[in-house]
Order: C-alpha cells, then structure tokens, then sequence
C-alpha cells in the first residue's frame, strides 16, 4: 500500500474521528453529472480498425484480466489518451512481451 500525504492523513484523521457528513448533490448537480455521464458514453460512430494478431490477443487478454469486453477496453483507452488522462502505466501495468516478440520502435 502507498503512503499516505498529508492531506490524505488529514482526511482519514477525521473520518476516524466522525467529523466527515455525507451530503447529497443539488438537483442541478446531478443534472450536469448525468449530461456529463450521458455525453462521454454516448457511442453513435462505429470506427473499423486493423491489429496485428499478437497486439489484439494482448487486448482480449488484459481485457478479460480486468473483466471487461475488448471493444470496451479500446473505447476506454482511446477516451483517456484524446482527454488527457492517460498516465504511464505503473510497474504491476506495464506492457508484456514475450521471448518470440519484441518491442516496436517509433
């Protein structure tokens, strides 16, 4: 498990100590947050593409390690590299390779 930053101690120092409220969102929050929901995953263009074997077998694979379908694992990947927020992976994520392939070069 990581460590804790301060701000992260302080946060479980109150919970601990029953100082945190749940509160509900306003109607109009939860509004924007289901626009927001509703955009993001609204699919209305199919894209046909073209893998190379050991690539898309890689694919199923860490899709059904993650229990999703492949098609959803590349939508979600796609969707976090065009906004911004697909971050290196960590030393449990990184790539596999095997002994018979190599990795390409840009």
């Amino acid at each position: 498990m990581k460590k804790l930053d301060a701000f992260e101690k302080d946060i479980l120092t109150a919970y601990k100590k029953g100082e945190l409220k749940s509160t509900s969102p306003s109607k109009a929050k939860l509004a924007k947050f289901k626009a927001a929901a509703t955009a993001t995953f609204l699919k209305e263009k199919r894209v046909n593409i073209r893998l190379s074997t050991p690539d898309l077998m890689d694919i199923q694979a860490r899709a059904l390690e993650e229990g999703m379908p492949y098609q959803t694992l590349i939508a979600s990947v796609l969707h976090k590299f065009v906004s911004g927020r697909l971050v290196e992976p960590s030393s449990s994520l990184t790539p596999r390779t095997s002994g018979t392939r190599q990795k390409r070069r840009s």
